[in-house]
């Protein structure tokens, strides 16, 4: 059976909108990723009594788990008014990275490649790992968010 899906070019627009003392200092980036053919967009209420995972990776497709090297953009948006939400990054079992995402705000990630690093290692003996999941835990009430995930 062949699919009848086409893969499609995902455009990632990002823009700051600012006039400071009368001078516009607005800017717009934009990115295009090609030959998208997966995409997860959901909505997902987390709550406070534990880390959730929101996003898993790795080698081979799974259940709620994407292809590592496949995927190219996720987003992660705190859609609460109030709350924020810890996001977690982990690459392996002893390697983590936590980030707070304050309530509207976005984090996204590009590349599954991440490196997790002593204080101390010199920039350019750093080497990239696979990230192989994403957590998420509300702080003081249940908080949704909204993911988007594109892979090739």
């Amino acid at each position: 059976m062949a699919s009848t899906i086409s893969a499609a070019t995902l455009t990632v627009t990002h823009t700051e909108a600012l006039t400071l003392n009368g001078v516009d200092r607005g800017v717009t980036n934009t990115l295009t990723i090609a030959s998208v053919n997966e995409v997860d967009h959901r909505i997902v209420t987390v709550d406070t009594s534990a880390d959730r995972t929101l996003v898993s990776l790795a080698a081979t497709v799974g259940a709620g788990a994407f292809v590592n090297s496949s995927v190219k953009y996720v987003r992660i948006t705190n859609k609460d008014d109030t709350n924020y939400v810890t996001l977690g990054l982990e690459c392996g079992s002893d390697d983590s990275a936590y980030i707070k995402l304050e309530a509207g705000q976005t984090f996204v990630i590009y590349n599954d490649d991440v490196q997790f690093a002593a204080a101390n290692v010199a920039h350019g003996s750093v080497s990239f790992d696979a990230l192989e999941s994403v957590t998420a835990k509300a702080n003081s009430a249940n908080v949704d968010l909204e993911l988007f995930v594109a892979s090739t």
